[in-house]
């Protein structure tokens, strides 16, 4: 038992706001792809497989920094870069969750499957571009918002125009909320020389956020008043648009709790964007 709650912090199921981080994008990709009605198995799918992908996410993304996560004060108790487990137990547990995740596509379409073979890719690959890549948080947004075309793909059997545009608003989101992270540990990721979007944006950190925010919620509006959605939608996106509002306020300081206070609330941003989309079909 103390090594399964060992395993379960490594995934960070004590921290569910990287799974509904996930998972807002995905649900609201199905609700478009089906106008509002998609299969309850279906969604049961992806939420299972978003909480999976997610937890071997994690475990990869340790994995990978092990060596980095101990200068970190944040980090340095976690599982394996305090030496609680070994380096093979992450990497066992994240093909064993994989493996799960891609069972549960098996009923689906070969190109749902497909997409889900280029997502292990992208996610497994994530960690490292914090090594070189300026933006990294920008490669996250593939990762976390993959759900997107797969749930188009899950639903219509291909992947229109509207899922890439909803793709890339998840990108500029994924920006926003982990520069927010990333200020946080800023101090500590310039000493061991990890890239992050918070160095590299550097004093006009808080304004690249807001102006990821604005491109993510305008992507995000133009695709859903494109499908013919309107009076919900619209107010779901103003209250997304409030909490991207709140968030300005408790970063602007560059306080660290209260950009990690922001981060989390990203979580009623993404509810805010699928409420208003759930709403404006359930209510027609």
């Amino acid at each position: 038992m103390k090594r399964l709650k060992l395993y379960f912090h490594l995934i960070r199921m004590d921290k569910p706001i990287g799974i509904l981080l996930l998972l807002w994008p995905t649900l609201a990709a199905l609700w478009l792809a089906a106008d509002g009605k998609p299969y309850w198995t279906l969604v049961a799918i992806f939420c299972i497989g978003t909480a999976l992908m997610r937890s071997a996410g994690c475990a990869i993304n340790d994995f990978a920094d092990r060596d980095f996560d101990k200068h970190v004060k944040r980090t340095a108790e976690r599982p394996l870069t305090s030496g609680r487990i070994a380096a093979w137990e992450a990497i066992a547990v994240a093909l064993v969750l994989t493996v799960l995740s891609f069972l549960l596509i098996l009923p689906l379409n070969a190109l749902t499957k497909q997409l889900s073979v280029i997502a292990v890719i992208v996610a497994g690959s994530y960690p490292y571009f914090k090594r070189f890549f300026a933006i990294p948080q920008a490669y996250l947004g593939i990762a976390f918002g993959f759900g997107i075309p797969m749930g188009f793909a899950a639903v219509l059997a291909t992947v229109p125009p509207a899922a890439w545009l909803l793709l890339l608003a998840n990108v500029f989101w994924a920006i926003a909320y982990d520069t927010e992270y990333a200020m946080v540990d800023r101090d500590d990721d310039l000493k061991i020389g990890i890239q992050t979007s918070a160095i590299t944006f550097g004093r006009y950190d808080v304004l690249a956020v807001m102006l990821c925010y604005l491109l993510s919620l305008g992507l995000v509006f133009a695709v859903g008043w494109q499908l013919g959605l309107r009076g919900w939608f619209g107010a779901g996106m103003l209250v997304a648009l409030c909490c991207a509002l709140y968030h300005y306020r408790l970063i602007r300081t560059r306080d660290r709790a209260g950009c990690f206070a922001a981060f989390r609330h990203n979580n009623w941003l993404g509810a805010a964007m699928f409420g208003g989309i759930a709403l404006d079909y359930a209510l027609r």
